[in-house]
């Protein structure tokens, strides 16, 4: 085994060997070797080489010449590395964890995971050594390459995003004047870098220096609209706001013994893997209450859940059974044991219950702790027992419902599924006796209504008798009049059977359940049941079916309205229920849920942003449509984003292809705002296929283009290319003069991607002339931008800017704000490229406000990028950092591949110009 090799990117390029460093030859071959490791085991074409170790134009031996740096540098490459000549190219074959960029990722990525198990110290070691690898700025030492920019910018992001992590996590330890000390250095150096502001605000707040916290945020704030001409971010914002109002700040963990109240988890807890999950991941600030009925095993799943985190919360966990089912706890003697608990003791426990709790909520502050109240009786008796500290969760049970529990999030348990009640019931009874008779276990836990109480009975009789065969206990729990007996457990609220329960319904909740079926597995807001039964004001009927439990909350929307679901084995007795019914009135029930949403769909869409190229089919609707519900555009979509997903797949499957490619179609909109590519491409390729099978035309053509775009968006050309191609060839057909400008349009887009400046051109003119006779007046603005943007590509600024002023125009006139910041952009870019900086930033900075004014994530990322760019070309490469950072946040955040490289790319000119080095300058 040879010695340990070592390549080092992060700063001068070395290689070392058991510690040595290894000669690596003259400039060119050095950056032959750099370029092959920021590539490594990835295929790199000599043309790649070529301009990079020539970026000024390669001599006429330049082939030859890098053979002979590829045969040198084969010589000079220790073992464990290999240089292979694959096809056409050559790639560099070595470990990661070799590469000093590779193990700096890797450190970041355990550090995190640490610090998300809570274990912050080991978290800051890991991030400690992954700073360690950093002798400078990567491969500073080597002239520019361009080639390299994104990559190099993307190390220096990761790098300074772990010495915030670091900070944070010092921060939240209270160590908060050393990390004061460093974030003044690093605010001097990256004085637009809003996380760095934050954590500097958090150090100050927390070392008790609210007033200089509080000035640090007006400093930023002057710094960014000043310099910038933008806002903080709503972060930022918000933490001011918090320091302002004197609300309690992330803070110190704590290092006395953690206080464990918990008692102890079941041995043999079986099941409940998802909601194992939910409920690990719903626990934070807002109170989470776990509901259900007697007997679905919520103090169980409460212990479970909370044994499972406990390292989540060092502080400990404090645990109180307030009796909710018989002699409800006093909450102000809950509170002096808490108090106990935490240290207080003696005369010093206040009188009172205000008191009291005011003194529980100061010894948690910045505490991390979890709090589990189990059998509550109302919200009354538990809202003096919330903490107000962030870093503090709650979990409570209870057998009803606390809706007046303000925040809390509720997540409702229901029986068990047939598998998970079988495998309780085999490590109660025996693997073996269950194995010998399966179709007997099945009907025990059948019987049982797989609730988890019950057949925790059932299997602690089989337990106790050995000598009783399943058959005997089927037997005795087969009579429904004898069940609850035999399973005793009587006033825990055993209930009877699901067809009992559905027979002490009224007939209208009895045809609502049922149709619920047609939905699928998805959640459903309460406009469904008119639907479902073709008439107004159905929320009692809703109302009776959640009291009985066969519907349950499910929680509510981003717009605040509840939302409800079956639960699985329900949903499959409905669906028995529902196939009783004549198979026209199944598919009319559909029809008619799909109808109220497509017409919800399209009314919400008309208040977001327009996306070039959308189109919707006539209307479907003739129930009454609550409309009510899409007062927020943006929150609706949002919140029935699944729900639109799923209605998609029942439409086809049902051979609804109308209201299929429609929905499909109506929902482009908020997909092209929220950059929601995959739910675009999904939907779009499921409502094509049912519309095809049809023979549905104008369905096949509108989504054809629709698929090309998202397409485009994912940098797939010919793709894009065919599906416009089809699309227009349809609308053509159909003799839609609109349709097929759109799709021509499209076309010129691609072809302008492609760097086909002419034939983008003239793809344009055709769409224009299309979009004119069509009298689509916003279309044709947006033509006159794509044809003002493509002359600039062409060098033809005078022609360009007359276009994008033309486009500006008809945006202004016919009042489309969002179409005018997007001309703003292009004019930005113009002014540029021409040399005129401060219209440039003037047209850009206009563009993000209009952009930010409505909620358009992906458009303003772009506006902030060339507000980057221009002031980079202004000479301002700290400002340029600091907008370019604040896109790369968004491109990422959204998904946005080409924007996040063009960010990186940015991010790494700006750093080069603020620090050249002799080799780069």
């Amino acid at each position: 085994m040879g010695p340990e090799v070592r390549f080092h990117l992060l700063g001068p390029l070395t290689v070392t060997a058991g510690g040595r460093p290894l000669a690596l030859g003259g400039a060119k071959q050095r950056v032959l070797l750099a370029h092959l490791l920021l590539n490594a085991n990835r295929l790199v074409t000599p043309g790649q080489l070529v301009e990079v170790i020539w970026p000024g134009g390669p001599p006429t031996s330049a082939t030859a010449n890098l053979q002979t740096y590829v045969w040198r540098l084969r010589r000079l490459l220790p073992d464990g590395a290999e240089l292979r000549t694959r096809g056409p190219g050559y790639s560099l074959a070595v470990d990661p964890g070799e590469v000093d960029a590779h193990r700096f990722t890797r450190l970041v990525a355990e550090a995190a995971r640490a610090a998300k198990d809570g274990a912050p110290e080991a978290a800051l070691t890991l991030l400690a050594e992954a700073e360690g690898l950093w002798r400078g700025d990567p491969l500073e030492d080597l002239p520019a390459a361009p080639a390299w920019d994104a990559e190099l910018g993307r190390l220096g992001e990761n790098r300074l995003a772990a010495v915030e992590e670091r900070l944070a996590l010092q921060v939240r330890l209270g160590r908060h004047d050393p990390a004061i000390a460093e974030l003044t250095v690093l605010l001097a150096e990256h004085p637009y870098r809003e996380r760095l502001w934050q954590q500097y605000l958090l150090a100050l707040a927390g070392a008790g220096r609210r007033a200089e916290a509080l000035q640090a945020y007006a400093t930023a704030r002057e710094r960014l609209v000043t310099e910038l001409g933008v806002e903080p971010g709503p972060q930022l914002r918000a933490l001011q706001t918090a320091i302002l109002a004197g609300e309690p700040l992330p803070g110190p963990s704590r290092t006395a013994v953690p206080v464990r109240q918990l008692p102890a988890d079941l041995p043999d807890f079986t099941g409940r893997e998802d909601y194992v999950e939910e409920l690990s991941a719903a626990l934070g600030p807002a109170p989470v209450v776990l509901t259900g009925a007697p007997g679905t095993g919520k103090t169980a799943l409460a212990m479970h859940v909370a044994h499972r985190l406990a390292g989540r919360f060092p502080d400990g966990q404090l645990y109180v059974d307030l009796a909710g089912t018989g002699a409800p706890c006093d909450p102000a003697e809950v509170l002096a044991d808490f108090l106990h608990a935490l240290g207080v003791t003696g005369n010093t426990v206040p009188a009172g219950l205000g008191r009291r709790a005011a003194l529980f909520r100061s010894r948690l502050a910045g505490r991390r702790m979890l709090l589990v109240l189990d059998d509550a009786a109302t919200a009354a008796q538990v809202r003096p027992l919330l903490p107000a500290d962030a870093g503090c969760a709650v979990l409570v049970t209870t057998r009803g419902r606390l809706p007046e529990l303000a925040g809390a999030k509720h997540v409702e348990l229901p029986v068990f599924g047939e598998r998970e009640a079988t495998r309780l019931l085999s490590e109660l009874a025996g693997a073996d006796r269950i194995a010998a008779e399966p179709a007997e276990a099945a009907a025990i836990v059948r019987c049982c209504g797989y609730l988890p109480l019950a057949i925790r009975i059932a299997g602690a009789r089989l337990a106790g008798r050995q000598a009783w065969s399943l058959r005997t206990v089927h037997d005795r729990l087969a009579d429904e009049s004898s069940r609850l007996s035999e399973l005793r457990v009587g006033d825990l609220g055993v209930r009877p059977s699901f067809e009992l329960s559905l027979r002490q319904l009224p007939p209208s909740a009895r045809t609502a359940f049922g149709r619920t079926a047609v939905l699928g597995a998805q959640d459903f807001p309460s406009w469904v049941v008119d639907a479902l039964l073709d008439r107004e004001g159905s929320h009692e009927v809703l109302d009776v079916l959640v009291d009985a439990n066969l519907v349950s909350l499910a929680g509510r929307d981003s717009g605040g309205h509840p939302r409800y679901r079956l639960h699985d084995l329900l949903r499959c007795y409905a669906a028995e229920l529902l196939a009783a019914e004549p198979a026209a009135v199944r598919r009319e029930t559909l029809s008619r849920v799909l109808s109220v949403l497509l017409a919800l769909a399209k009314t919400a869409a008309a208040g977001l942003p327009p996306a070039f190229g959308a189109m919707t089919g006539r209307a479907l609707a003739a129930s009454p449509v609550p409309v009510r519900l899409v007062a927020d555009p943006l929150s609706w979509f949002t919140a029935e984003r699944k729900l639109l997903a799923a209605a998609v797949q029942l439409a086809a499957d049902a051979g609804l292809d109308e209201p299929a490619w429609q929905l499909t179609a109506a929902a482009v909109p908020f997909y092209d705002l929220r950059g929601a590519y995959d739910d675009w491409r999904r939907s779009h390729l499921t409502a094509l296929a049912a519309a095809e099978a049809a023979g549905n035309l104008t369905g096949a053509a509108v989504l054809s283009r629709g698929l090309g775009q998202v397409r485009l968006y994912h940098d797939e050309y010919e793709a894009a290319a065919r599906d416009m191609k089809r699309s227009a060839a349809l609308f053509a057909e159909l003799g839609d003069v609109r349709g097929e400008a759109l799709a021509v349009a499209g076309l010129g887009t691609v072809a302008r991607v492609r760097d086909r400046p002419r034939e983008a051109l003239d793809c344009y003119r055709r769409a224009l002339a299309g979009l004119e006779r069509a009298e689509d007046t916003s279309g044709v603005a947006q033509m006159r931008n794509s044809i003002g943007s493509t002359y600039a590509l062409l060098g033809e600024f005078a022609e360009a800017e007359e276009w994008l002023r033309r486009a500006r125009s008809l945006a202004r006139e016919i009042e489309d704000p969002h179409r005018e910041a997007k001309v703003l952009t292009e004019l930005g870019t113009l002014h540029r490229e021409t040399g005129r900086l401060p219209e440039s930033l003037t047209c850009l900075r206009l563009a993000l406000s209009i952009l930010e004014e409505l909620d358009d994530e992906r458009c303003s990322a772009y506006a902030l990028l060339g507000i980057g760019q221009s002031l980079l070309a202004a000479g301002e490469p700290a400002q340029a950092r600091g907008v370019g950072e604040r896109a790369l946040r968004v491109f990422r955040e959204t998904g946005n591949h080409q924007g996040e490289t063009t960010s990186l790319a940015l991010l790494e000119q700006a750093q080069r110009r603020r620090a050249p080095s002799v080799a780069r300058s």
